[in-house]
């Protein structure tokens, strides 16, 4: 093999080295700050990976986690055929008192929907179906025991509308 060969590879070798330890780093940082978290921020977010896999079983496409705008975040927005779906996940631990989807009032729908017209608005205002879903997942001491979806279970509240 020439030399400006073996260098080409040599320096290839080497940027690979780098990357693969800058990215263990940064993993071994996210998981470090992931079991700082509180318990409900991991609870939360765990319940949300579960919401994720039973909607995509359902046929459902994942199109966007966690989407922050300056009015509100939507925790999964999915394609359901021809329909965009933004869907609020609630994760409780139990059901003793009150059932997680009654934690979705009226404000946090307010919240939900003007969130949903930025996510639309950005998107160029696409002439789709939206609808809002609520999943409720139910887990105790890290076993997930149950994840209901409530398609449908709600409106756009006024003065939003779509459509």
């Amino acid at each position: 093999m020439p030399d400006s060969s073996k260098k080409l590879w040599s320096r290839a070798a080497t940027a690979t080295r780098s990357f693969l330890n800058g990215l263990r780093t940064r993993v071994a940082v996210r998981r470090w700050r992931e079991a700082r978290q509180p318990t409900h921020l991991r609870r939360g977010r765990e319940g949300e990976e579960a919401a994720a896999f039973v909607l995509r079983k359902m046929g459902m496409r994942l199109v966007v986690r966690n989407y922050r705008s300056r009015r509100g975040e939507i925790d999964l927005i999915l394609w359901d055929e021809d329909c965009l779906v933004f869907a609020e996940v609630k994760t409780r631990s139990s059901e003793r008192w009150v059932r997680p989807a009654a934690a979705v009032n009226r404000r946090k729908r307010l919240r939900l929907t003007s969130a949903a017209q930025a996510y639309l608005r950005a998107m160029g205002h696409p002439p789709v179906a939206v609808r809002f879903d609520v999943v409720e997942v139910i887990l105790t001491d890290d076993e997930l025991k149950a994840v209901r979806h409530l398609p449908n279970a709600f409106e756009m509240e006024a003065p939003y509308r779509y459509g």
